[in-house]
């Protein structure tokens, strides 16, 4: 399969910033964590200065979260599922997406939310079944939620090209 390059990389960028949006003034978000920049969630990663709703960082200091919680979700998912690597940048950058978005979770554990609990979705993909994966990931609470990037990444998904 081809390497993950540097234009894939810019692509899942553009990708995840438009789903995100960036707010430097902290907020609530639905699932009530202190949250600032391009989604980043300060109760998991303290942001200096960043205590309160209302507390504000710079464009320059939104970048600086957002380059680093991506590339932790990328390492987080190439740990946790190292067969990523075996499927096409575009699909790939699905689950690097869903990671960066609600979290990579907890293996096992019954409950867990984030993309390991993503069991079906995750075994479809891993066996190239991409039509089930993508009708896998429709088929969850976070779709509901998430609508719009929801079906943007299954469509990826399924069509294996950057939405």
């Amino acid at each position: 399969m081809a390497a993950f390059t540097e234009s894939d990389t810019c692509m899942l960028e553009r990708q995840i910033k438009a789903a995100e949006g960036v707010r430097l003034t902290a907020y609530r978000c639905p699932a009530g964590a202190l949250t600032i920049g391009y989604g980043h969630t300060c109760d998991r990663s303290p942001v200096d200065g960043v205590a309160r709703i209302g507390d504000r960082i710079t464009r320059e200091e939104a970048e600086r979260l957002f380059a680093m919680d991506l590339a932790d979700s990328v390492w987080q998912v190439r740990r946790a599922l190292p067969w990523v690597t075996e499927l096409s940048p575009p699909r790939q950058a699905v689950l690097y997406d869903m990671a960066y978005g609600m979290g990579l979770g907890a293996p096992g554990v019954p409950g867990t939310s984030g993309l390991l609990a993503f069991r079906e979705t995750l075994k479809f993909a891993r066996s190239g079944n991409y039509p089930a994966a993508s009708r896998s990931m429709l088929a969850s609470r976070w779709a509901r939620q998430a609508r719009d990037r929801a079906g943007k990444l299954a469509r990826q998904m399924d069509t294996g090209e950057w939405q």
